[in-house]
């Protein structure tokens, strides 16, 4: 007599942005929903809101405003591709490029040898050089 599951009809929406992976804590997928960053089918969602199959959701991260599809419902976390077909991503194409734009250029900076100190006033002109080439 195992328990069985039930096919869920509405999540929590903090928590489904937390599980299909679009924020990286559930505490920043709520802070997004409180400061007005989330909306569902055009009507700004609180964390406590349910989400259903099928509805649409405008999320505005680091700046750009992604458009996603609601395809599934799930409430725990899982691995990127288990998430990937819980949504459907209807962001806009420029929307994407720009964002893919900025998470390339969002690079850590360079690192020098361990040991090797401060780069001198002649290798910083070397590098500046070398960077404004580009």
């Amino acid at each position: 007599m195992g328990k069985e599951k039930t096919p869920l009809n509405k999540v929590r929406i903090d928590k489904w942005l937390w599980s299909v992976r679009i924020f990286k804590s559930r505490t920043m997928a709520t802070d997004a929903c409180k400061s007005g960053k989330v909306k569902i089918n055009d009507s700004n969602a609180k964390p406590s809101q349910s989400v259903t199959r099928g509805d649409l959701l405008q999320v505005k991260k680091e700046g750009f405003n992604m458009v996603y599809k609601v395809v599934d419902l799930i409430e725990k976390r899982v691995s990127a591709t288990l998430a990937e077909p819980c949504y459907e991503n209807l962001t806009p194409e420029e929307e994407m490029n720009k964002f893919k734009q900025w998470y390339i250029s969002n690079t850590p900076a360079e690192q020098r040898e361990k040991g090797a100190g401060r780069p001198t006033k002649r290798d910083r002109r070397t590098l500046d050089r070398f960077k404004d080439s580009d």
